[in-house]
């Protein structure tokens, strides 16, 4: 990780059949068959957006898109699953925390 990178927190869960993942750091969420595949698109998510809001057409907003935080009700189910872990009562399978780190100003692909 070098300075000025972005480290964002993120989850995902199982729901029936689908996984949902939310970046709580832009307010992001994705849907996808396994958690590989939830994690892939919301990667590509955050990388897009972060792209944009930096060095792409909207770069002159990155103030305003940069600091968007998820609803209460998504850092409190982050923290439950946190705490979960941590106690080692959490279900496996079912709900995963991880980061991602995101370089503040990309490079194109």
């Amino acid at each position: 990780m070098r300075p000025g990178d972005m480290v964002l927190r993120c989850y995902a869960e199982k729901k029936g059949d689908q996984w949902q993942a939310f970046c709580l750091d832009l307010n992001l969420a994705a849907h996808g068959d396994d958690f590989q595949d939830v994690k892939n698109r919301l990667d590509e998510m955050i990388w897009s957006y972060v792209y944009d809001a930096t060095v792409g057409e909207d770069a002159q907003y990155a103030d305003q898109l940069l600091p968007r935080k998820a609803p209460l009700s998504y850092w409190l189910t982050y923290y439950w699953y946190s705490a979960t872990q941590r106690a080692r009562i959490a279900k496996n399978g079912v709900h995963c925390l991880f980061t991602t780190i995101m370089p503040m100003h990309p490079n194109p692909v």
